[in-house]
């Protein structure tokens, strides 16, 4: 099912409950959220789009891999009803010989992963390894079935004048005890959307943005220059904001917004405002 929603600008929200968009990055085995669209191009590449959720079981990150969708108030205009099912994990695979299993492989790579996340200071050198490695040894990143799922559902809520969605969590679906952690990514494509700015004044362009930063601003946002539009979104009591922009060759191309919250937070809501800047 795809559906898409109009807002104002000559902009509209797509989301579909299938694997359509992306296809030809690693990622695209992923299950999208909401993609933007200025007129007929989608502004995404690689990017999961708006509203999608990771959970975090210590260190191992689950990913959704299927969507179910239904009417917001018995209408598609007003917004969508997304229940994923989360249930895939990142793995390597060497190319022409399959998936590597080995839980010490997997260990140290997601302790890379937080490493390059959490000190800015040598996310340099440690990319810079990991993607040597890579081209060495031949291999890819896949995302395939984990050992684990369950469900989680949002509301998107569209207010098509003001450029508005709402996206709120629905706790219809109890997390399981062994997740640690709730992220709920926002992004879209990293050459579209390449500078940063937030209301405390900083702003930054490209590589400068960083790949998983704190923001303390009280609203953030990225700008895409070329077609003039901007998307931001706020604090949330709770959560932990986070900024980031990856492009890494054909592997990664995203730009956007992470919330990080326990699970055990009660309650779950922000809004995502999207503008045309001219």
């Amino acid at each position: 099912m795809e559906i898409t929603l109009p807002i104002s600008f000559n902009l509209a929200l797509k989301i579909t409950s299938g694997l359509t968009v992306g296809m030809s990055y690693p990622t695209g085995r992923i299950q999208k959220g909401l993609i933007l669209l200025d007129g007929d191009e989608e502004l995404c590449e690689e990017a999961v789009g708006f509203g999608v959720p990771i959970l975090k079981r210590s260190l191992q990150s689950i990913f959704p891999g299927e969507l179910e969708l239904t009417p917001l108030n018995g209408n598609f205009t007003r917004g969508v009803h997304a229940r994923f099912k989360l249930n895939l994990e990142e793995k390597i695979a060497k190319i022409g010989s399959g998936t590597i299993n080995n839980r010490i492989l997997y260990g140290s790579k997601n302790i890379l992963a937080a490493s390059i996340r959490r000190l800015p200071f040598i996310r340099g050198l440690l990319t810079h390894t990991s993607n040597l490695l890579r081209a060495r040894l031949g291999l890819v990143t896949t995302y395939e079935p984990a050992d684990f799922s369950t469900y989680l559902s949002l509301t998107y809520s569209i207010d098509a004048g003001t450029g508005r969605i709402k996206i709120e969590l629905d706790k219809q679906d109890p997390f399981p005890s062994e997740i640690s952690e709730v992220i709920l990514m926002n992004e879209q494509g990293a050459r579209h959307f390449d500078q940063y700015q937030d209301t405390d004044g900083i702003s930054a362009h490209g590589k400068e943005i960083g790949c998983w930063d704190q923001v303390t601003a009280a609203e953030a946002s990225f700008v895409n220059p070329r077609h003039q539009i901007s998307f931001s979104l706020p604090q949330v009591r709770g959560a932990i904001l986070y900024r980031g922009r990856e492009l890494i060759g054909k592997r990664l191309a995203w730009s956007g917004f992470g919330y990080s919250f326990p699970p055990s937070l009660e309650h779950f809501k922000y809004i995502i405002t999207i503008k045309r800047l001219t």
